[in-house]
């Protein structure tokens, strides 16, 4: 178990430092444990958590409030405690609408040894999907200050999800993005962007690092053409844990519909599978 008081302030430094750093860098999200070894095991620097990927691994769908605050959380913990990485958490739109419920999210989130964590300008409402523009702001600024009170620092990603919504709008999109740096924010997130040029744009609009996730459907870009458009750190959400569901899948329909195994040639040999699993300092 990792400690949660130096053992954070460390993190959370090394965390900061990849931001200030030349170039972007990739930060994968795990869904657990025990996938929070394997990316520990394979050099990668930091880790985000995926809420799609948690809502997939208890038999839910993503994005319907079905994954509470608590589920978040503990899910949170577990992989801060797999790994000495820095974690930073998607903690949705905040668990509630108003910006105590964000300030309250943050405070918990540093409790559980989280180095940052994601708050979103979403509502629950399906018909009203995006938080009205002043709202959002003063959601963001409550976290940010939630975030500075604490006794170590706490990395607070805004995001914009007009994209997300079928709100296209790259305009409102840049204004929210510029009004969450002017409350504080310190990572701007729009996940969604259509393509390189909408993402050097926001990149351009602000003066924060920028985060943008790869792996959804449309244009898919390398580190190093995100990198030269002024991408900070590139996500990917939930497309690890589905492309681990899409092998399973493959694997199932072949053993029901040709009666075959032949997809266990593909799979990760146990032995291989204990190594990563090793617990690393």
């Amino acid at each position: 178990m990792q400690d949660r008081g130096s053992g954070r302030r460390a993190r959370v430094e090394r965390f900061q430092a990849l931001h200030a750093r030349a170039g972007a860098f990739v930060i994968p999200n795990p869904w657990d444990a025990g996938s929070a070894r394997i990316l520990t095991a394979l050099g990668f620097e930091a880790l985000a958590t995926t809420s799609a990927g948690l809502a997939f691994a208890l038999g839910r769908r993503d994005g319907e409030g079905g994954i509470s605050r608590d589920e978040v959380l503990e899910n949170a913990r577990a992989i801060v405690d797999a790994t000495p990485l820095p974690v930073s958490a998607d903690l949705e739109g905040g668990f509630g609408p108003s910006p105590a419920d964000c300030a309250t999210t943050i405070r918990l989130a540093a409790g559980v040894g989280l180095v940052g964590g994601s708050i979103e300008d979403t509502t629950a409402d399906p018909g009203q999907p995006i938080v009205a523009f002043g709202l959002a702001v003063e959601r963001v600024r409550a976290a940010v200050e939630a975030a500075r009170a604490l006794p170590e620092p706490f990395v607070v990603t805004a995001r914009a999800e007009n994209f997300l919504h079928a709100r296209p709008d790259l305009a409102d999109t840049i204004a929210r993005l510029q009004a969450f740096e002017a409350a504080g924010a310190d990572v701007l997130y729009a996940p969604g962007l259509p393509d390189l040029s909408a993402i050097r744009t926001v990149c351009a609009a602000v003066g924060r690092p920028v985060n943008v996730v790869m792996g959804l459907s449309g244009p898919r870009y390398s580190v190093a053409e995100l990198a030269g458009a002024g991408v900070k750190r590139i996500s990917v959400g939930g497309a690890l844990a589905r492309a681990a569901l899409g092998a399973m899948v493959r694997a199932a329909e072949e053993m029901r519909d040709a009666g075959t195994f032949d997809w266990a040639a593909d799979a990760m040999p146990f032995a291989a599978v204990t190594r990563l699993m090793a617990p690393r300092a």
